[in-house]
Parts: C-alpha cells; structure tokens; sequence
C-alpha cells in the first residue's frame, strides 16, 4: 500500500508541473561568419590535442580562449588557406622578376653534310665526330607586362583577404569557447541551487516523517515529502551529467590532451551595459569584423583581376641574354653571348581576351553580393544581440524578484505547515517554485552573457571586445 501510495503522490506532482522549468539555455547552434554559417559540432568545436593529461588544472576564461586561439581545428584550417594564399602571391610576382639559369654540355656530334643538300668536290661527306663544350648563363626579364602586374596586385589582395579571413576565425573560437565557458559555469550553478534544493526537501522529509510518527500529520505527508526529495536528487543527477558533458565539448574545443581534469576559476558573472545604440555599434562593426574587411579585398582583387585580364591587349617587352665560353675544351675556349629584345602583341585571340573580361565581371558582381550578404548580416547580428542583451536584463530583473518572492512562499508554507495549519501541499509546491525561480534566474544571467559574447563577435575583434563587455582587465 504505501508503494500504492508514493506512486500516486507522484502522478499528482507531476500533473502539477516540473520539478524545474525545461529553461535550459545552450549555445548557439551555429556560428555565422563570412558569408557562411559554421555548424558549431564542426570545425570550431574540433581541435588538435596537445600534451598528456596531467594533474587538475585551473581554468580561466582567458587561459581557455588562449588555448583555443592556439588549438582549435578551424582557426588552423584558415591559417592553411592563407598559406595557399601567400603562395599564390609569390607565384605572381615571379612573372615579374628576372630568371637566370646556368648550363654546362659537353658535345660529342657528326655530321652528314649530304643530309643537308650539301655536295664539295674533294670534301667528305660526314664530318666528325667532333667534339666541343660549352659553359653559359643565361637571363631573361619582363621588361613591361602589364597583365602580369595586375596579376601580383590581385593575388596581394587575395592574400590580405585570407590574413582577414584568420582574424575572423579567431573572433569564432572566441565566440565558440566564451560560449562553452559560460554554459560551464551556469551547468555549475544549476547545481549548487539545486543541492540546496536537495538539502531543503531532505529536512522537509525528515520533518514530515517525524511529524507523521508522533500522529500529528498523515503518512501522505510524509509520501509527499519523500517524493519532492527523490525529485530534486534525479535532478541533481542529470544536471551533474550534463556538465561532465559540456567540460568534455570544451575540452574538446581548447585542445585539452583527452582524460584532462579542470576546474574554472570564474563565476557567472553579471554586469548590465548601458547606452549601446544599434548605430554606435554597427559604425564599429563596420571599421573592425574582419570578415567585412575580407569580403572589401576580395572585390579589389576582383576588380584587379579584370584590369589584368583588359591588359592582356596591351604589348609586352622582354629582353633574354646569355653569355658563356664555348671551344673544343675548356682550355681553348672563347666568350660568346647573345642579347635579345622582343615585343609582342595580340591580334587576333578569337575572343578568348573577351571571354576573360567577361568572367572578370561576373566574379566582381559575385565578390559584391557576398559583400552585401555579410554587411547584411552584420547588421542582424548586432541589432539580434543588443535586442538579446536587454531582454535579458530585463528577465534578470524579473527573476530576481521571482526569486524573493518564492523564498517568501516557501517561508511561510513551512511555517503553516509546522503549525499545523495546512499539509505539507503547500510546502512541496512553494518549494517547487522555489526551484523554478531559481533555475529562471540562472538561464538569465547564461542568456545575458551569451547576449555578451554575441555582440563581442557582431562587433568584431571579439577578444578585445569580450573583456571590455564583461568587465575584465
């Protein structure tokens, strides 16, 4: 019977609502950046592990973006890119530059004049084998080429473009551990306010249990009690797990060596910001995402691309020389050399420069595009994040309150129930509401520097801009 009993206490409980509200804030699900989204289980959530996993270490927010900025798989992949990059560069400017080169052959030959047309009374008709060597250098500049300059300056800007593209993934991985940071701590509070939960149920049961053997209140009570504290420790527990799990996605994010134990060293913090107007922060947006800057590059060396496509019709000058000894042996040899200049000139490509010139174009019109989408979506994301942070100042304010409020309930519900006023009904739902404002209040202050470290990365150069929103030296 009493089984019979706790199980209907139960279904009751349940039917009057969740021991704690589903308010669960998490992590964006993806990160924009540069004209595309990054799905956060990606690249930015991946790294490259380095070390063997020593004693507990203590984590701040800062050593952990340090040691994503050092680590983390999608900040290195954008280096890579921009290593092509710079290789593209030096591969252009070397049109430009001269090319020398050395040689030394050594000639064993015979020659059959008749294969030629040539016929000398008194003359043999093979001639050899002789034999002679040759030593020489030889050299050749692009003297104008004008296609070939364009050329260089396009590939300079692409190059620049990448170096941006590395900045702006060094604002993600910002973005991406300042996120799983925070989620940390706040997984962290969720559990002390819900220990302090358990330690309230824990003395309510105990009351109630004593109460129901001294004949003062009934075992339903007691049941009621008992299955408020079963509650709270099932909570307890899935909350414990869902942190060991988001220690192990930093963990993952920031390079820690697998096994590695860490503690955070910070609290979840909570300093509300004043005046931050959409235009204040979109001018700055503008002057600083590195990703805007990217796509600023990319147009220019678009448009240098078709310049230097316009300017294969211009004529190109080279010059060639060289300058070696030549003889039957080194020992009798003589200096010979050669020196020429050409010019050259199209005329007629069977529309092939045209078709070069119209690509250019269509790369240019693509290149602005992308650069309106991200301007776009800068603007989005800063006006999303400002709307987000005062929201969220705003149900921090009403949640406190919330807070105070339930405490008071509770407060008096235990004090009826103690003088025997009312069951322990009351109790159990003032304690319920308890627990509900308390876990409100913590996904508002996790939604609030969420808010934070999204307008750290709407705003670009989010290192620097996370600690002045956060209030860090």
């Amino acid at each position: 019977m009493k089984i019979l009993a706790l199980l209907l206490v139960s279904i009751s409980l349940y039917a009057q609502g969740p021991a704690v509200p589903p308010q669960r804030a998490t992590v964006p699900a993806t990160i924009p950046g540069n004209g595309l989204t990054v799905s956060q289980p990606g690249q930015y959530q991946g790294s490259v592990a380095e070390g063997q996993p020593a004693a507990s270490i203590s984590l701040s927010l800062q050593d952990a973006i340090d040691r994503g900025l050092k680590n983390n798989l999608g900040l290195l992949v954008r280096t890579t890119g921009t290593d092509l990059a710079r290789v593209e560069r030096i591969r252009a400017l070397s049109a430009l530059l001269p090319t020398v080169g050395g040689n030394i052959s050594e000639t064993l030959q015979q020659i059959n004049l008749a294969t030629f047309g040539f016929h000398f009374p008194g003359v043999p008709t093979v001639i050899g084998p002789f034999g002679y060597t040759d030593l020489r250098v030889s050299a050749s500049q692009n003297v104008f080429d004008w296609t070939a300059v364009k050329n260089r300056r396009s590939a300079a800007e692409n190059e620049r473009a990448a170096q941006l593209s590395v900045q702006d993934a060094r604002d993600l991985v910002v973005q991406a551990v300042a996120s799983a940071y925070l989620q940390i701590i706040s997984d962290q509070a969720r559990i002390d306010a819900t220990k302090a939960q358990v330690a309230t149920a824990q003395a309510l049961y105990e009351r109630a249990r004593d109460q129901h053997q001294a004949g003062v209140s009934p075992a339903i009570d007691e049941l009621r009690a008992q299955v408020e504290l079963k509650t709270q420790q099932q909570v307890l527990i899935s909350e414990q797990n869902q942190l060991d799990k988001d220690k192990l996605s930093l963990g993952r994010a920031i390079g820690l060596p697998s096994g590695q134990v860490f503690a955070l060293t910070e609290a979840a913090p909570y300093s509300p910001l004043e005046n931050l107007t959409p235009d204040d922060m979109l001018k700055r947006a503008y002057d600083t995402r590195a990703d805007y800057k990217s796509g600023l590059a990319q147009v220019r060396a678009a448009e240098i691309s078709k310049q230097a496509a316009i300017a294969q019709r211009y004529p190109a000058l080279d010059v060639a020389a060289n300058y070696g000894d030549i003889g039957v042996n080194i020992g009798n040899s003589h200096g010979t050399f050669a020196v020429t200049g050409s010019l050259k000139f199209n005329v007629y490509d069977g529309g092939r420069i045209r078709a070069d010139i119209e690509q250019a174009d269509a790369i240019i019109k693509q290149r602005k595009d992308e650069l309106a989408d991200v301007r776009g979506q800068i603007d989005q994301q800063v006006r999303s994040a400002l709307i987000d942070l005062n929201t969220a100042r705003d149900q921090v304010a009403v949640a406190r309150d919330n807070v105070n409020l339930a405490d008071q309930t509770l407060t008096q519900a235990r004090d009826r129930f103690a003088a025997g006023v009312a069951d322990n009904i009351e109790v159990v739902q003032a304690q319920e509401s308890v627990a509900g404002a308390n876990q409100s209040l913590i996904s508002a202050i996790l939604l609030h520097n969420l808010a934070k470290v999204s307008l750290a990365r709407a705003v670009g150069a989010a290192e620097t801009s996370l600690k002045q929103f956060m209030g860090s030296k």
